[in-house]
């Protein structure tokens, strides 16, 4: 995985190689894509008072279609209902934040993962330099949600510190507001939505990413019997990476950026 920055801009994610082969497809095969998103993962996928579904996930899904040039629709299902809804037909892929794991894996295919979601250590911005932080040389009390995958992953690789496990994630950037702890560490893209409403604190060092820890990522689900629509959704976000419409709606929705 590549990442890169414009200048002195926030950190943007690419999980494409820009030279990789764009598979060519008779576009006839794939007459439209009918995805199904729910209404209730914001910034991704939510309602608005006037009752439309917007989002990361929806602009995508348009941005897809526009450039592969096919038709598509969007239907909104309660979240429990959507496996169900593309197994029976109702679309052909789902765009709603879906976990690219074992479990989802042996229900649909699932296209490249278009966006990873990394740990980041999160701490007050008096307490230090948060620019030089090394985390190396890093040690005291650092917050972290109990029993999580961020919890093993802070005990396996950060010995020199003290885990301090929390109910929530929301308890742990609690604290790190108050100077209870010293820092914490948690889910990149919540602790995003937090720091844009509490500006004591922010992101220190790098963003890890890890498959056995945090996931592959999210995917677009495709029924297994679509191979044609799945080809052509892979082709379409490789297109959207070079062309830099998925910088573009990463900037657009998540305005402190979690890598």
């Amino acid at each position: 995985m590549q990442l890169v920055s414009l200048g002195l801009a926030q950190t943007l994610p690419n999980h494409f190689d820009p030279s990789a082969y764009d598979d060519t497809l008779d576009m006839s095969l794939v007459p439209s894509i009918r995805f199904l998103t729910s209404p209730d993962f914001p910034p991704f996928n939510f309602k608005e008072a006037s009752g439309d579904v917007v989002g990361y996930n929806v602009e995508l899904a348009q941005a897809l279609c526009a450039e592969l040039e096919v038709d598509c629709t969007l239907q909104s299902w309660p979240w429990a209902q959507l496996p169900k809804a593309l197994e029976e037909g109702q679309g052909d892929a789902i765009i709603a934040g879906l976990s690219i794991d074992a479990e989802n894996g042996r229900l649909f295919g699932f296209s490249q993962s278009y966006l990873q979601l990394p740990a980041r250590f999160v701490g007050r911005k008096e307490r230090g330099a948060l620019a030089e932080f090394n985390p190396h040389k890093l040690s005291g009390v650092v917050g972290v949600r109990r029993n999580s995958s961020h919890h093993e992953y802070l005990i396996r690789y950060f010995s020199n510190v003290v885990a301090l496990p929390f109910d929530s994630e929301l308890d742990v950037l609690k604290g790190v507001d108050a100077g209870t702890i010293d820092m914490g560490f948690v889910d990149g893209m919540r602790a995003s939505f937090w720091l844009n409403q509490n500006e004591c604190c922010d992101f220190a060092g790098a963003a890890y990413f890890s498959v056995e820890h945090f996931g592959a990522g999210l995917g677009i689900a495709v029924s297994k019997d679509k191979n044609d629509a799945l080809r052509a959704i892979n082709i379409g976000l490789r297109r959207l990476a070079v062309s830099g419409k998925l910088d573009e709606l990463y900037l657009k929705w998540f305005p402190i950026g979690f890598y």
